[in-house]
């Protein structure tokens, strides 16, 4: 197999559209335009949080404790893994990713990880909806960040 075949990089082009908007979102601290991202029954879990079920559920356990306490965050969007399934309709995404913590003096850190995330979508032409996601810092990483930045809701 070569190395483009089996490839679909109209929609690999569209989920990395989409990371990249997310990860916009993110920084922005604008929770109400990323939940229209996402699946209402979506699961997600991490460094913050086990397992959680549910839009509304993430967003009070992982997306809002999280986001306004970091500035400076960005997607690893040229380095991710892709992978689609064969008819196009589901991807996985493998991505890095960094953001500045803020320290309890206010000093800031270096605060990059992980994240797995699975999209689907009912057609070819169809946005991405997020049903899974999996947060984790990278090794050695302070948990605990202390930005007080305002969410949009």
């Amino acid at each position: 197999m070569n190395a483009t075949e089996g490839r679909q990089p109209d929609s690999e082009r569209s989920v990395r559209d989409w990371l990249r908007g997310w990860g916009a979102e993110v920084a922005a601290v604008d929770i109400a335009a990323a939940r229209q991202r996402f699946a209402v029954d979506l699961s997600a879990f991490g460094t913050r949080a086990d397992v959680v079920i549910g839009r509304n559920q993430v967003e009070r356990e992982q997306w809002s404790p999280t986001w306004p306490a970091i500035e400076d965050f960005a997607f690893l969007v040229d380095e991710a893994q892709v992978v689609l399934s064969a008819d196009g309709l589901m991807a996985v995404v493998a991505t890095g990713w960094t953001s500045t913590g803020i320290a309890e003096g206010g000093g800031r850190f270096s605060r990059p990880g992980r994240a797995t995330i699975v999209l689907r979508r009912a057609g070819q032409q169809a946005d991405w909806i997020g049903v899974h996601t999996h947060f984790s810092l990278a090794r050695g990483v302070p948990q605990t960040t202390h930005g007080t930045r305002q969410a949009r809701r």
